[in-house]
This record gives structure tokens, C-alpha cells and sequence, in this order.
């Protein structure tokens, strides 16, 4: 409801705004589309709420069906320490995003003796409302609970981004598992397989992680999709907004309060992106690993096995974007170039329009 409430007053000042303060409208935009994209997201994980509970239900089983054995548990503690470095580490720059970009408006206001005025003074969150702010503790009151709704924001976007590092990096674990499995199934003094690795279990570990990235892939795919379309705008108006003012006498109020928006931005898309690369380098590596192994000196019908998996191995997993391409870095470098070029378009055009205009 306050997401919904708060899209409603941004999409009102962006449709009512009179445009004579074009950064400010590209500004107000801006944040009125990365709280749709996270509004959006929101959405898609409550409507996949029952595969979720699927990744939920493996990755219990996962945990508790290596308990027996110190090597598989040791490698799993290892990436769940690695997936909580980056869980904090990716929150923390949201939340600081958020601090900056709040200090940014209110140091804005300090400086420009213009704003000092309650009803001029330019709010944290670009909206149009219903009623006028006329003095001061409408404006404070307005203040605080759109920073406490940002803050709220900042937590969710950082959450949601991490879920998917996090479920990755499990997806990590479980291939490295494999791997050791792979390693230590066949004995290279005898002929026979490990008798606690079976190739029974190899399949079925196999076959679980390419279950479990499928369910990821189910989430994450359209979530993939509006985050490079919305994302790439969002880039470039904030690289627009930034780059007219380095010439401004508050230039270094807009770039505090723009800068670490425009990079938690490009974290964004770089996240899905590296999380597609790194998914299908790993699940490459099960093919390597299971050819490496010493499967040419166990019997043919526990060799056939390990050859299906090498075999499953050449259609790697990945993450896709809608399901209409794989998420890559290539594809994170492209985005980057693009949101570029419609910065230097946009620029042209602003001053063809001003050179219009004084004629």
C-alpha cells in the first residue's frame, strides 16, 4: 500500500510537472522508475511464491543431507560465508545510496536561498499531493516519512538482489560437491566405484542442481527483463542529469546526490548479468570435471553414466532475460554503451532546443 500510494504522488508530479526545470523532471522520473522496478519485483516473487517454496524446500535438503559428510559440509559453509559478505556488502551501498541522495536534496535546500521558503524547498521524493505545503512542519513531517520510505526501499531493492547471489551461490556449492564427487567416485587402484559415491548419486545431484536452476531461471527471467529495460533509462537520464551540471554552481550537490544512485543503478544490471556468467562458467565445469575423473577404469554400465554427464553438461544453466538471451557481462557492456550514447543524444537535443529557443 505505501509503495503504491507513492507511485501514485511520483507518477503525479511527473505528468503534472511543467518541465521549466528539466534535471529536476529527469530526477523525479528517474526515482519514480526504480521504485516501479522494485514494485514490479515484488510482484513477480509473490506470484512465484510456490516455486520459491520449491528452492526453499531443496536447499533445506541440501543442507541437511550433508551433514554426515565434513568435506561437503565444509564447502557449503564456505560459500554460505561468501553469499553473507556479499549480502552485506551489496546492502550497505543501497543504503548508503539512500543517505547520499537525502543529504544531497537537503544540502540543495540549504544552499540556494530560494528554498529556504517551506513551500519551495524541494522534497526528498519528487510528488505531486493533493494539498499544499505551506509551512515548516508539514514540510518535516512530509520529509521524514519519505525518508523512512526510502530507507524501506533501499532495504528491499538490496534484498531482493541479494536472494538471487544468494540462491547462486548455492548453485556454486552444490556444483564444487559434485566436482569432489566426481573426483573421488572411482578409485584409481581398483576397478570399482567409490561405495559412498555411487553413480546413482552422481545423477541424482545432477539432476537436483539442474532443477534448482530452472527454478531460478522461472523467477528471475522476466525480473532480468525489466531491469535492463528499466534500468538502461534510468542510466541514462541519471548520466544526463549528471553531466549538464558539472558546469552549475550546486554541481557538487547534484553529483552527491546523483553519483551513488547512478552506480547502485549499474550494480544492478551488473549483478544479473554476472550472476547469468558465473552460473553457466560453473555448470561448465561439471562436463570437465566428470571427464577428468577416472570413469575409463570402473566397468562400462557405471562409465555410461558419467559420459550422460558430460553429455548433459554442454547445455550449460543460465539465467536469461525474458527468455530471449542469456544474461552476460557481454551483455552488462552493452547496456553501459547504450545508456552512453543516449546521454550524448540527449544532450544534442537539449541544445538544439536551446538554440531554438534564443532564436
Amino acid at each position: 500500500m505505501a509503495l503504491g500510494t507513492a507511485q501514485i504522488f511520483q507518477y503525479g508530479f511527473v505528468i503534472y510537472n511543467k518541465r521549466d526545470n528539466f534535471p529536476e523532471f529527469i530526477d523525479g522520473l528517474s526515482s519514480a522508475l526504480a521504485n516501479s522496478l522494485f514494485f514490479i519485483k515484488l510482484i513477480i516473487l509473490w506470484v512465484n511464491q510456490r516455486k520459491f517454496g520449491d528452492i526453499l524446500r531443496i536447499m533445506t535438503a541440501d543442507w541437511q543431507g550433508h551433514t554426515s559428510n565434513q568435506r561437503s559440509m565444509s564447502i557449503m559453509m564456505k560459500t554460505a560465508l561468501l553469499a553473507r559478505r556479499m549480502s552485506r556488502i551489496i546492502i550497505f551501498i543501497n543504503v548508503s545510496t539512500v543517505l547520499l541522495y537525502c543529504l544531497g536534496v537537503l544540502a540543495a535546500n540549504a544552499s540556494d536561498p530560494e528554498k529556504w521558503e517551506p513551500y519551495n524547498r524541494e522534497l526528498i521524493l519528487k510528488m505531486k499531493f493533493p494539498f499544499e505545503i505551506s509551512t515548516h512542519p508539514i514540510y518535516v513531517a512530509v520529509t521524514v516519512v519519505q525518508f523512512i520510505h526510502l530507507v524501506f526501499v533501499g532495504f528491499g531493492i538490496g534484498f531482493v538482489n541479494t536472494l538471487l547471489i544468494n540462491l547462486v551461490l548455492h548453485i556454486d556449492g552444490q556444483i564444487d560437491i559434485l566436482q569432489d564427487w566426481l573426483k573421488t567416485a572411482f578409485s584409481r587402484n581398483g576397478s570399482k566405484p567409490s561405495k559412498e559415491i555411487t553413480t546413482q548419486l552422481l545423477i541424482t545431484k545432477h539432476q537436483q542442481i539442474i532443477i534448482f536452476s530452472e527454478n531460478i531461471e522461472n523467477i528471475y527471467t522476466y525480473v532480468a527483463f525489466l531491469i535492463l529495460l528499466s534500468d538502461t533509462l534510468i542510466i541514462c537520464f541519471l548520466g544526463f542529469v549528471i553531466a549538464i551540471s558539472l558546469d552549475k554552481p550546486n554541481a557538487a550537490v547534484i553529483v552527491v546526490k546523483s553519483f551513488m544512485f547512478y552506480v547502485m543503478m549499474n550494480l544492478d544490471v551488473f549483478i544479473y548479468c554476472y550472476a547469468g556468467e558465473y552460473l553457466s562458467a560453473k555448470s561448465k565445469m561439471i562436463g570437465d570435471a566428470a571427464y577428468d575423473s577416472l570413469w575409463y577404469n570402473v566397468a562400462a554400465k557405471n562409465s555410461r553414466v558419467v559420459l550422460f554427464v558430460v553429455l548433459r553438461s554442454q547445455k550449460r544453466l543460465t539465467i536469461t532475460c525474458g527468455k530471449i538471451m542469456d544474461l552476460t557481462l557481454k551483455c552488462f557492456t552493452s547496456i553501459v554503451k547504450a545508456s552512453a550514447s543516449y546521454v550524448g543524444a540527449f544532450g544534442d537535443v537539449l541544445r538544439a532546443n536551446n538554440l531554438l529557443t534564443m532564436l
